[in-house]
């Protein structure tokens, strides 16, 4: 995920963030304990992280927005939000963004560039990389610093996760639990060891003689010349024994290690996730079918990031106006289920053909708008039940 600033360049924006922004565990060395989360991005290094946080930005830029002007009634989207980057990118790439910044670092941030004539709300707002803006109080007023840029306290746009009285910043889950997801990082580097260079010595060479630094490199490199490469026997002179290191892979723990973490890395972002990603928690959730796997996908894991997204976009609109997800493109049924659903919908008119049959991705029939009492049986798409 990007999150450069749009092409489009305004005045007092700063300049683009160009480093690498996901440093992949190949850069980070041979030390284990080495593992540095100054940067938001290398915490994605740890697999559960990233499917977290992709999962709910994947939803998030996917799922369709609505807006309504009015309650119950909705209408196309303003023409500014559905850019409301103004990067060209539009609106799906733009809450991808907001969730990684809000889910990583707990806070979001953005340069307005554009505003409305009248309510003077943002219209366009840049949303700026979250380890390159620095708040600062001057005066007793908090001022705002944008990759070594000043911005503007009334450019600044800034949303908070959870907060904490007295602080002007939301809490960075990524600080706070940094000690459990290095020790994620730091068991998939072992791994990557154990399965490169074994983890440890292959083997003993030993000798009853006794011998200086040179004489054991130089028994050593003819020991290695004589099998590297070759399945031969080797000989060994009088006094020489080998003697080969063999531990069990499940003995090092790390397999254990990495599967712990890895549910305990999804619980940094709320309940659910672990459980739907399969790590072991001590418990499982059972599905009786596709629907209810949706469900308590949307119930327990993603809707409270879904509703930050709806609450910060609606904050840009009138009052009176919001904006509002549909959450029904992700509820997944079976066709039967689904067409029954219909059929209760139709009977207790609360539907009508046409509403059902755009469910359906199927066009409208002369017919359509009548309640389904009224419509001729023979007409009827989703029968009776």
């Amino acid at each position: 995920m990007s999150f450069l600033l749009g092409r489009r360049e305004q005045r007092g924006r700063p300049t683009p963030f160009v480093e690498q922004p996901i440093p992949p565990n190949s850069m980070q060395g041979g030390g284990f304990a080495r593992v540095d989360l100054s940067r938001t991005e290398a915490s994605l290094q740890k697999l559960s992280v990233w499917a977290c946080v992709n999962l709910v930005a994947t939803i998030a830029e996917t799922m369709p927005l609505q807006y309504f002007p009015r309650p119950r009634e909705s209408a196309p989207l303003p023409s500014w939000l559905a850019d409301p980057g103004g990067d060209g990118h539009g609106l799906p790439d733009w809450t991808s963004q907001y969730v990684y910044s809000s889910m990583l670092r707990g806070n979001v941030y953005g340069i307005a560039a554009e505003r409305d004539r009248l309510r003077g709300t943002p219209t366009q707002i840049a949303l700026q990389h979250p380890d390159l803006v620095q708040p600062y109080l001057e005066g007793g007023v908090v001022q705002w610093r944008a990759n070594g840029t000043e911005v503007p306290e009334g450019d600044m746009w800034h949303r908070r996760y959870h907060p904490v009285p007295g602080r002007v910043l939301g809490l960075s889950p990524i600080e706070l639990q940094a000690l459990t997801i290095g020790t994620g990082i730091s068991s998939l580097r072992f791994g990557a060891s154990w399965f490169q260079d074994g983890g440890h010595p292959s083997a003993i060479l030993s000798s009853e003689q006794s011998l200086d630094p040179k004489q054991a490199a130089t028994a050593k490199n003819r020991f290695m010349a004589a099998v590297f490469g070759r399945r031969e026997p080797v000989v060994l002179g009088n006094g020489w024994k080998y003697q080969a290191i063999q531990i069990a892979p499940n003995e090092s723990q790390f397999l254990e290690t990495n599967g712990y973490t890895s549910a305990e890395c999804c619980r940094i972002f709320g309940p659910g996730f672990a459980e739907i990603f399969g790590y072991e928690t001590g418990g499982s959730l059972t599905y009786s079918n596709i629907e209810q796997r949706s469900l308590d996908l949307l119930t327990y894991a993603v809707d409270p990031w879904l509703v930050r997204v709806e609450r910060a976009l609606t904050g840009l609109l009138p009052p009176g106006e919001q904006v509002r997800f549909n959450r029904g493109a992700l509820v997944r049924t079976d066709l039967l289920t689904r067409y029954k659903a219909h059929a209760i919908a139709l009977r207790n008119q609360f539907k009508v053909i046409d509403e059902v049959r755009d469910l359906e991705d199927m066009g409208p029939v002369p017919w359509g708008a009548t309640p389904s009492t009224d419509a001729p049986a023979n007409h009827d798409p989703a029968g009776s039940s």
